[in-house]
């Protein structure tokens, strides 16, 4: 039967291939031959080039294999060549063959160098991809994938191509080119201007090369359309999602690949450029790592629905950095150590991202973060080509705990979609469609504030696909963040749930209730009176005795319902999975929560902390939500409107406007007070403090009324590219 099988799609491919001349569709503009005989730079950086695509090792008995099993068409009987679809388009195999191929043939020392069976092979295969000059129905492949890997092809086996080889080659490349309708400012801009510098390297064209270079130099700015934000995430299109993890690592990436290829000739790139482009990846793409090593998932979008979407970065990119510049060169050095697992992870800083509504807090044992929408943005990306199609929830107040960058990874066939950390959702019985995923925020009040080290996330909730509405904070500490849920209203007859966390089972799962402590069996359960949950030295610990729902069984699903792409299975998926969440009932009015998450603790040091909690909730309504750190001396506090609240007993703090604000006390007295718009739409803020400050800032400045004993506090706020960003003032 499946031989029956390979034969029908042959010759279905066959008729397929009769009925589709080579066509047009994507124009391509083919680089010239260059007119200038010799150009010493242009050979310095085609000579690296080259040698960088030989450099990986020679997988012998996988070359062995494509050699057996090539038809003597020039085809491989595994790959589908008549789907070409968005989902599937296997014909990309086809091109990663004739790669390694070219690569064992060109590679000196490989057991296949100068074989002529080898070359023949090669040649094969090429010819048939040129007479058939495969379109997919995703633009990507034929302006981006398909160039990249044929030019890459035509660069290793350059003379050993024949004329015709060469003309139709550099033609298919040349559909990547800077008028191409992909060629987009931010991520795909740049990386199709580094195929077509490769297109100027295998035609030895100077001009066109100085043309890419200039390109790429002008690309590394800050922008307020898509690509590199203000506040250094990422945008690849004008949704306002973030995408610094997926095209903006790539935008980087190519930058670093060629400012090394290019540093030593008359090409380089200049200082200034270099200078930013390693900002943007150390406080940018960095930032937005677990360790600077794993990806947050809380940074992902679509591409969470793949398989490799949390593995590890490696040092490459930084160690080209390192190669192409000496600015932040210890910075560098010790993300590509800890990629290497020569240091381990020393890491203190918090940063909110205002352009993507994404709070990150880096501490040397964990990671944690906060994703939020607005109206200023879509709560998600499209799920484009059929990837995250079940991402309707996922921008709703995520919160992911990381400890060891491995705690979700690969969860995500099995995963309670509607159940993700930190998110406040109504439990239907499944997601809307994937075309649903995808929609504007609601509302304005969405945002971070910092001074670099702690600081709050706060959003007013409103879903965008369910008669739900939820004021949602979290304060962000040393040892512990606290969560914060009030306002929580919904027009249902579905349960409400907020979920604390959702990850893979990993070892024994404690609880303290009703004055009893004990492990728990494997099973689901909804316990009564919880003080504290323990599961993989995560903590969650509850102030006030609280109803809460946990599970720790085996899930099971499959690739197939989140992800449409050919290698997405309908194979069952089954894992041990840990999901604690608390039910707010049928149509809640007003419900609020609180909960404090203590990441790399122990039985010990929890026992120790839940007895004398450091933080202290000052308010949790819908209109005020506040935390005092007792052994920071820090406020935390998120106006939703103006209100005032009583931080000591010789303290009180006014606000006049929504605002975000972090104060922190040396005794009675204020030391610092950091604030934020999370509208984004204020000119300043103004606050009314206890006592006399009596100083001034370049963007604050304070009037004391003595007969009030009141300070009033003028903060002008940044604007534009800026809106959102945090204010700090130190008295």
């Amino acid at each position: 039967m499946k031989k029956f099988l390979i034969i029908f799609l042959f010759i279905g491919f066959q008729s397929f291939s009769q009925n589709n001349p080579v066509s047009e569709p994507h124009r391509s503009i083919p680089v010239e031959a260059g007119k200038v005989a010799n150009d010493p730079d242009l050979e310095v950086i085609r000579k690296r080039v080259v040698a960088d695509l030989l450099k990986p090792s020679i997988k012998i008995d996988e070359i062995g294999e494509l050699l057996k099993a090539e038809r003597a068409d020039g085809t491989w009987p595994e790959i589908n060549y008549q789907d070409v679809s968005r989902t599937g388009f296997e014909h990309s195999e086809h091109l990663r063959n004739m790669l390694e191929l070219a690569r064992a043939y060109k590679k000196s020392g490989s057991p296949f160098f100068d074989k002529a069976d080898v070359k023949n092979a090669f040649s094969k295969a090429l010819d048939f991809w040129i007479t058939h000059d495969f379109i997919c129905d995703n633009w990507w492949w034929n302006e981006m994938g398909t160039p990249h890997l044929m030019i890459n092809i035509l660069l290793v086996m350059d003379d050993d191509l024949t004329e015709k080889q060469k003309v139709e080659g550099i033609r298919i490349a040349g559909r990547a080119n800077l008028e191409a309708s992909g060629a987009r400012p931010g991520g795909d801009l740049i990386q199709i201007a580094g195929m077509r510098g490769k297109q100027a390297l295998f035609q030895r064209n100077a001009e066109i090369l100085a043309e890419v270079i200039q390109v790429m130099a002008s690309e590394i700015k800050v922008s307020t359309g898509r690509g590199m934000k203000p506040d250094l995430s990422f945008h690849h299109r004008t949704d306002n999602v973030i995408s610094t993890l997926a095209y903006g690592t790539g935008y980087a990436s190519s930058f670093a690949y060629w400012a090394v290829k290019i540093e030593g000739t008359k090409y380089k790139l200049p200082d200034s450029a270099m200078n930013l482009l390693i900002d943007y990846y150390l406080d940018g793409i960095c930032q937005s790592l677990i360790y600077g090593k794993y990806p947050d998932p809380g940074a992902e979008n679509r591409g969470i629905s793949r398989k490799a979407a949390l593995n590890s970065v490696g040092p490459e990119l930084p160690e080209d950095l390192l190669k192409a510049s000496l600015y932040r060169k210890k910075e560098l050095e010790y993300i590509v150590a800890i990629r290497k697992g020569e240091v381990k992870p020393n890491l203190t800083k918090d940063y909110y991202f205002w352009h993507s509504h994404y709070y990150t807090h880096q501490r040397p044992d964990y990671y944690v973060s906060v994703r939020m929408h607005s109206s200023r943005a879509n709560n998600m990306e499209q799920p484009h080509n059929e990837e995250g199609l079940k991402n309707h929830h996922y921008g709703d107040g995520s919160n992911f705990i990381s400890r060891t960058g491995k705690e979700y990874y690969q969860i995500f066939p099995v995963w309670d979609w509607q159940k993700i950390p930190g998110t406040t959702i109504l439990q239907k019985p499944d997601v809307a469609g994937f075309k649903e995923v995808a929609k504007k925020g609601l509302t304005d009040f969405s945002g971070g504030v910092t001074d670099g080290r702690y600081g709050i996330a706060a959003f007013d909730f409103a879903s965008v696909h369910d008669p739900l509405k939820a004021r949602k904070a979290w304060f962000f500490f040393d040892k512990e963040i606290v969560s914060l849920g009030a306002g929580i209203n919904a027009d249902s007859d579905l349960h409400v749930a907020t979920t604390l966390n959702q990850c893979l089972l990993n070892g024994p799962v404690t609880v303290n209730a009703a004055g009893r402590t004990e492990e728990l069996k494997k099973g689901a359960r909804q316990l009564n009176g919880v003080n504290w949950i323990f599961h993989d030295s995560v903590a969650y610990i509850f102030p006030k005795p609280t109803p809460i729902n946990i599970s720790n069984t085996s899930a099971s699903g499959n690739w197939r319902q989140i992800n449409h792409q050919a290698w997405a299975t309908d194979e069952e998926v089954k894992l041990d999975v840990f999901t604690v969440w608390m039910d707010h009932g049928k149509r809640p009015q007003n419900a609020s929560y609180v909960y404090i998450v203590i990441p790399g603790t122990n039985s010990e040091q929890l026992e120790r902390y839940s007895k004398k909690q450091a933080v202290k909730i000052l308010s949790n309504t819908a209109d005020l939500q506040a935390v005092l750190n007792q052994d920071l001396s820090q406020a935390q506090i998120v106006f939703y409107k103006s209100g005032q609240l009583k931080l000591t007993e010789k303290v009180t703090l006014k606000a006049l406007h929504p605002c975000l604000v972090l104060v922190s006390m040396a005794g009675n007295k204020v030391a610092q007070i950091v604030v934020s718009d999370p509208t984004e739409k204020l000119k300043s803020i103004e606050l009314e403090v206890t006592g006399n400050l009596g100083k001034n800032g370049n963007q604050w400045n304070s009037v004391y009324d003595k007969s009030k004993n009141i300070t009033l506090i003028s903060f002008d706020l940044p604007t534009e590219g800026l809106a959102g960003k945090s204010v700090v003032a130190h008295f």
